[in-house]
Order: C-alpha cells, then sequence, then structure tokens
C-alpha cells in the first residue's frame, strides 16, 4: 500500500498541466477522495477538507467570477491551507489570478485539465484509490482464461509456471509469475498485477526466465487483471478423500473478500492444464446458471424415486399374489 501519491505523480500520469507552483509539485496526498468547494466559496468553511485535492469546474469558476477581488482573496486565503496538496482547474478555465497568486503564496500547485469535471473526478478518485489501497503480495502464478482471472497457488516447485506456459500455449494470458500484487477495486472485486520488476516475464525451473510478451506476442500478456477463481495445486495424496462432485465451492478470504477456490491434486499423467481450463468454464458454467454437480443431484434424486416407485409397484403387486394365492385356498 502507497501511502501517499504526488502531485508530481499525478501530472505525469493523467497528463494534467502545471499552470502554476510548478516548485511544490512534490507535495504528498494520502486520500482517494477529492473535495468540490460549493459552499466554502460562500464562505462557510466549518467542515472544509482541506486535505483533499480541491476541484474546481465551470460552476465554481463561474461563481468565482461573480465575487468581489476582496472577497475572491479572502475565500482563497481559507482555502489555500498547510495541508491542501493542489488544485485542480477542469475544461481548461482560466485560472483565477487571485487563486494562483494566493495558493504560490502558500505553496499549493494549481494543475489543469482539459476533460469535463465529471470524467476528470472519477478518474482522478480511481487512479488515488489504486495507488492508495491496501496492498498484499501472493506467491503464485496469475492467468486470465477465457476472460476469468485464475489465482494458481501451490508449494514451491509443483508445477505452476509449467502450467502457466502450457496455458499460454493454449491461448490464455499470462499476469503475473511467482509473485501476484493484489489489492481490492471496490467492496467486491480484487485486482491482480504483477511487481514491476517481473512485468512480462516467466520463471521455467532448468530454462531460466523467458519474455513471455517476445516469444507469444503482445497479445498473450496483461498488466492486470480481476481476481475471479483460486486454483490450489496440492501434491497427490492416497489417503486423502478429493471431493469428486463439486457440489460445494470453498472460498479463500483475500483482503476481506472471498473468491472461490477449487484444489487440484497433482500427480504424474494428470493435464493440469486442461483441468484448469475446465475449471475455470464450469466456473463461468455456474455464473450463467448451469451447475453440473445440481444436475447430478437432480437426476440422483429422480432416480432414486424412480426406483423408489418401482418398488413400490412391485410389493403392491406381491401382496396382490399372496393375497390371490390366499383366496384360492380358501376356496
Amino acid at each position: 500500500m502507497s501511502e501517499f501519491v504526488t502531485i508530481s505523480e499525478i501530472v505525469q500520469k493523467l497528463k494534467f498541466t502545471v499552470k502554476s507552483g510548478v516548485d511544490f509539485i512534490s507535495k504528498r496526498t494520502m486520500i482517494s477522495d477529492l473535495s468540490r468547494p460549493g459552499l466554502e466559496l460562500t464562505g462557510y468553511f466549518d467542515f472544509y477538507p482541506s486535505d483533499r485535492i480541491q476541484v474546481l469546474g465551470r460552476t465554481e469558476i463561474s461563481y468565482i467570477k461573480s465575487i468581489s477581488h476582496m472577497n475572491r482573496m479572502a475565500i482563497f486565503e481559507e482555502m489555500c491551507q498547510k495541508d491542501t496538496p493542489a488544485f485542480l482547474i477542469t475544461r481548461d478555465l482560466e485560472v483565477p489570478p487571485e487563486l494562483m497568486a494566493v495558493a504560490t503564496s502558500n505553496g499549493i500547485p494549481v494543475i489543469s485539465s482539459s476533460m469535463p469535471t465529471s470524467q476528470v473526478s472519477s478518474m482522478l478518485e480511481q487512479y488515488l484509490s489504486d495507488r492508495l489501497a491496501e496492498r498484499i503480495s501472493v506467491h503464485g502464478v496469475f492467468v486470465e482464461i477465457y476472460g476469468l482471472g485464475v489465482l494458481i497457488t501451490g508449494e514451491s516447485g509443483i508445477g505452476k509456471s509449467e502450467t502457466a506456459l502450457e496455458l499460454l500455449k493454449r491461448g490464455h494470458l499470462l499476469v503475473a509469475d511467482d509473485r501476484v500484487e493484489i489489492h481490492q477495486l471496490n467492496q467486491s472485486s480484487l485486482i491482480g498485477e504483477p511487481p514491476e520488476i517481473l512485468l512480462h516475464l516467466l520463471e521455467i525451473r532448468g530454462l531460466g526466465i523467458i519474455d513471455v510478451m517476445s516469444l507469444f506476442g503482445v497479445g498473450a500478456v496483461r498488466d492486470r487483471a480481476d481476481i475471479n477463481l483460486k486454483v490450489e495445486l496440492l501434491n497427490w495424496d492416497d489417503n486423502n478423500r478429493y471431493d469428486r462432485i463439486g457440489a460445494q465451492i470453498e472460498g479463500d478470504q483475500i483482503l476481506g473478500i472471498e473468491v472461490p477456490r477449487v484444489k487440484v491434486p497433482v500427480r504424474v499423467g494428470r493435464d493440469i492444464p486442461g483441468i484448469i481450463e475446465a475449471a475455470a468454464m464450469n466456473y463461468r458454467a455456474k455464473l450463467m446458471g448451469f451447475d453440473a454437480a445440481k444436475k447430478f443431484d437432480d437426476n440422483l434424486s429422480r432416480l432414486i424415486a424412480k426406483n423408489s416407485a418401482l418398488d413400490q409397484e412391485n410389493e403392491t403387486a406381491e401382496q396382490r399374489k399372496k393375497d390371490h394365492e390366499a383366496a384360492s385356498k380358501k376356496s
């Protein structure tokens, strides 16, 4: 998790323009939320979130133009606090000279974007949320199979990278090998991506490190993806009883979000890449309402009911036969 993001990083990443205070763009923000001042422009500062980037759009700039020079100076003096990271002007609107002067005297940069306020606010909040989100690092391989992000974990040397290589040959995509950096996108989604040093690289024991993009092309890699399914590779143990029906999908908690998990035992002769492909397709089918385990259970229930009915019919017929024989003996 990054503790802060500098205004310089924001300007470079989102292609903003520095209007004033270029010497101050090393200032930091530690909050992903933005502030779009409204009541503050009228002089109400009781709940002013001064530690957020202040966004001024067409409405705010129009109002500022309608008030006197003295009022502008007084408002901006209140808004330019020590912990204010920056002022962001949208639509490339003209920056009020009073804002430039007061911001510069307080060491606060003024930046701008040509995009509409709602669009730039959404983009900036998403960027800050990604950068400031809590992150964990997981040992494993992360691939995208049929549009689903599949996190493959297991003991070192069990064959995770070799499995990823075979999946690449089958047309699937590599996101990360060896280490997967995970952070929360929202209350129900996780994002996985590789550490910068391992981007597009895959390590195969006995072969070394290979550049996946060079060997398989740009269509074989992704820089990040949602984590939809976890596949845990296990060494085969004859004493274990492995799930043969899959009626219940287990889950693992990652950053407070439950990720469906499938356990796949590994031994010589098993097509592990093919099994993982099938696991991804089966999970997608369940999301669409097609559950093979439920279908098997329904078929079994119908067969039991059918056999029970046949048994009942046979018992009834046998009883009738006995009753008939008894009646014949009496007569």
